[in-house]
């Protein structure tokens, strides 16, 4: 890691310049968090753990701080250039234990050109689904040209902490298996690195759907709301659900959405016409959200009977 880099690149963001400490790696900044008299952030520049002494906010790295002061894509692209993008600084305990999730060895970042025909091709693909180079840089997409992702796109997924916890690797030249995922299992937090918790979320099924709706979406990688995702809107005590799925996946989710109205949540049953979020596009999307109708007791038990009795639902 090239601390230089790293240093002048904290001053622009936080907008203001370190002092360094006694301590090896550490040095203070002024809060963005709060008004005061004296520096009172303090960062480890190896580490990457930072903490604000008045405000009390702090992480485990460095992308949770860009995340906090709303760093721009670039100044994301340009951490990631210094610090290890695979596993952005810090692994958790749980992760540890686990086992850590990592990028294919072939991936290559599409931030930068390559002379590769499959660079052109995936940068073609992706232009297609409505995927442009702002998303490009602040999902931090790729691909591969060789080895078992050989010709796919390849998503990251970043936790709330910066660590890599899925990837989705999708063919590019329509084959067969159009997606050969991550080997790890998909009961993650999708795109939870930019998940504002204190705002509405929207539960979609894949990646591209999540990026065409751009704001605060969450990709199920699947059709299923699954029990780590469900335990953390409820811990985050998330005011408003969005719920962006086929009828089928929706039926399937009928007992989490219960248990979501429960915890006094308002859930929102989008009404998609036979098209994907990805394919409708971000203009199209945004509306069909601010027309949906808050689910009612009444709505969900409606639901439940329809599922059972004619296995459909007119939403």
């Amino acid at each position: 890691m090239n601390h230089n880099k790293l240093i002048n690149l904290l001053n622009r963001v936080i907008g203001n310049s370190g002092r360094k400490l006694r301590k090896i790696n550490e040095y203070m900044y002024w809060s963005p968090f709060i008004s005061h008299h004296k520096p009172k952030l303090q960062i480890n520049i190896k580490t990457q753990k930072w903490h604000c002494w008045v405000s009390n906010a702090g992480g485990h790295n460095l992308f949770q701080l860009f995340k906090k002061v709303n760093a721009t894509n670039d100044q994301f692209t340009e951490l990631r250039g210094i610090v290890d993008e695979t596993s952005y600084g810090y692994e958790s305990k749980e992760v540890r234990k686990k086992g850590k999730v990592e990028l294919p060895k072939e991936f290559l970042s599409l931030v930068y050109k390559h002379p590769s025909p499959v660079y052109k091709n995936a940068m073609m693909y992706l232009q297609r689904r409505g995927i442009t180079y702002e998303d490009i840089l602040k999902y931090n997409i790729g691909y591969c040209d060789q080895g078992l992702y050989t010709n796919r796109v390849i998503i990251p997924s970043y936790s709330e902490d910066g660590q890599l916890n899925f990837f989705v690797g999708r063919d590019i030249f329509q084959s067969k298996m159009k997606y050969r995922n991550s080997p790890t299992p998909k009961d993650v937090v999708g795109f939870e690195l930019f998940i504002n918790w204190d705002e509405p979320i929207v539960l979609c099924e894949g990646p591209f759907d999540a990026i065409a709706i751009k704001r605060n979406a969450i990709p199920l990688f699947g059709k299923t709301i699954l029990s780590n995702l469900r335990r953390k809107i409820i811990e985050k005590k998330v005011k408003q659900v969005y719920i962006s799925l086929d009828r089928d996946a929706i039926l399937d989710s009928l007992k989490m959405v219960e248990e979501f109205m429960k915890n006094d949540i308002d859930v929102y049953f989008v009404n998609l016409p036979e098209k994907d979020p990805s394919d409708l596009g971000f203009e199209n999307v945004i509306p069909l959200l601010k027309e949906t109708e808050k689910m009612k007791f009444s709505d969900l038990m409606r639901y439940k009977l329809n599922g059972k009795v004619k296995k459909s639902i007119n939403i």
